[in-house]
């Protein structure tokens, strides 16, 4: 074959030596168990050379860094993606995360998403928001983002999450105070027209279950509450209901195995109507929602 019929007279460019290599980490990200093994192997990539994901191509082989094969080793062994780029994202937000505080999920977007509908469709000037159990502070900087007008509260308990609550919410409108979320906010008894929580809820019973970048990674007190993982829900429910006003709601994310029991937690002899289950962008149960009843 002459060279004039092989493509057009041009030889085939070679790959570059970049998109090789995270080809090599996609195949030892997966043989390692990691659930997006492509994703990964290019987000880490774009991270070692200072590059968009998307522009990996434009990577010269002269500047190939190796040290993306020490990233990716920390990755093979298990820890979070973001733990070592140092950042996570969430909505339209890019966070600061770290060993210490809980990484947001994906999941996470949509139980935010209904919360900020929700408080949209209230005929409320400037809507006060309470996010119990804040963590990095994704719920509770998404809400204050996405709806102009509110006013957001947030409070987390862990001084180690709260280094890097405080660097994701510094020179945000957000008023973000340390302590328990169960005894958080006596001064707005009564006044509050949506509560939102991401609090733990994975029973102790299945800790060897729990995938290794959370169980090895995340703080517990993020991850397990009690045999059954509902015990901080059930102590949520009575701050939640002190702090709304009539007809404010509740919002309350929990495992996809718990589908059919946290909307009981919400009891209509507990002061509460509509409690209801929501499902997730998977079609799994992730969140349950109540509103206060109105005497």
């Amino acid at each position: 074959m002459s060279v004039q019929q092989h493509s057009g007279g041009r030889p085939p460019s070679p790959r570059s030596v970049l998109l090789a290599e995270v080809a090599q980490a996609t195949q030892r990200l997966a043989d390692a168990g990691v659930p997006s093994p492509r994703t990964d192997a290019e987000e880490l990539a774009a991270f070692v050379h200072g590059v968009k994901r998307g522009a990996l191509h434009t990577v010269k082989d002269a500047d190939f860094d190796a040290r993306y094969w020490e990233v990716v080793a920390r990755r093979e062994a298990r820890e979070p993606l973001q733990h070592i780029t140092g950042h996570a994202y969430f909505r339209y937000l890019e966070l600061q995360v770290g060993p210490g505080v809980f990484v947001p999920r994906p999941e996470t977007e949509s139980v935010v998403g209904w919360a900020i509908d929700a408080v949209r469709a209230m005929d409320v000037v400037e809507p006060c928001v309470v996010d119990l159990c804040t963590g990095s502070g994704a719920i509770a900087l998404a809400l204050a983002q996405e709806v102009p007008r509110s006013r957001v509260y947030a409070v987390e308990l862990s001084e180690d999450a709260l280094v890097w609550t405080r660097k994701n919410m510094e020179g945000s409108r957000v008023e973000l105070r340390q302590g328990d979320a169960l005894a958080a906010f006596p001064d707005l008894d009564g006044q509050v027209d949506l509560v939102i929580s991401n609090p733990p809820y994975i029973p102790l019973t299945e800790w060897e279950y729990v995938a290794p970048e959370a169980r090895d990674h995340d703080p517990e007190l993020a991850l397990f509450s009690g045999e059954d993982g509902l015990q901080l829900i059930r102590g949520l429910e009575r701050t939640a209901h002190r702090l709304l006003r009539p007809g404010g709601v509740v919002v309350v994310e929990h495992a996809d195995t718990q589908g059919g029991q946290v909307p009981w937690i919400f009891a209509e002899d507990r002061g509460w109507t509509d409690a209801a289950d929501h499902p997730d962008l998977n079609n799994r149960p992730r969140f349950a929602t109540a509103r206060k009843a109105v005497p």
